[in-house]
């Protein structure tokens, strides 16, 4: 069952060869411990993809990596600070896989100039086994004898009214 409490995550992040394998794995990571394990392939390879590129293609490697949780969606979005980076050219073929293996992926500026890739990944649910009652096998058991009523000793006799206590200790 996967929880319907919403959960955010940001990385800054300056991108090269070896920092990538780094970011899938802090990205797995979150992923696992928000229980939504079956994302984890789609999510890492499509960032990895994205990450590549950047550092193949951008002057500017300074990155940002959100992820967004709400329940239903996955949103994971890439933001990079190169504004000479062209979607349209260097990333066509990442965003071409990313349309092909999401839900749903865009991108935008930014104010600065810079722009943010966006994709999404819908939670789907895993499979469930239905529940079969299984009926009660007999079994031997040993069973304990139920205690018998013993006397307790009596440590005291009763006492008595306040008056025959106070005759008793003259």
């Amino acid at each position: 069952m996967k929880t319907a409490v919403p959960c955010y995550y940001h990385l800054d992040v300056e991108v090269s060869p070896e920092r990538v394998g780094q970011v899938s794995r802090i990205l797995a990571a979150h992923l696992k411990f928000w229980d939504l394990d079956n994302l984890v392939q789609p999510v890492c390879g499509g960032a990895e993809m994205l990450l590549k590129a950047i550092d193949e293609h951008a002057t500017d490697k300074h990155t940002s990596i959100e992820m967004w949780w709400n329940g239903q969606h996955l949103i994971t979005a890439i933001g990079d600070n190169d504004r000479a980076l062209r979607p349209d050219q260097e990333l066509r073929g990442c965003l071409e896989h990313l349309a092909a293996m999401s839900d749903g992926w865009g991108c935008c500026a930014t104010e600065t100039g810079s722009k943010v890739i966006w994709f999404s990944q819908r939670a789907r649910a895993g499979e469930r086994v239905p529940l079969v009652p299984t009926a009660p096998a007999p079994r031997e058991s040993e069973g304990l004898d139920v205690p018998r009523e013993e006397r307790i000793a009596q440590l005291a006799r009763p006492a008595g009214t306040p008056g025959e206590l106070l005759e008793e200790a003259r």
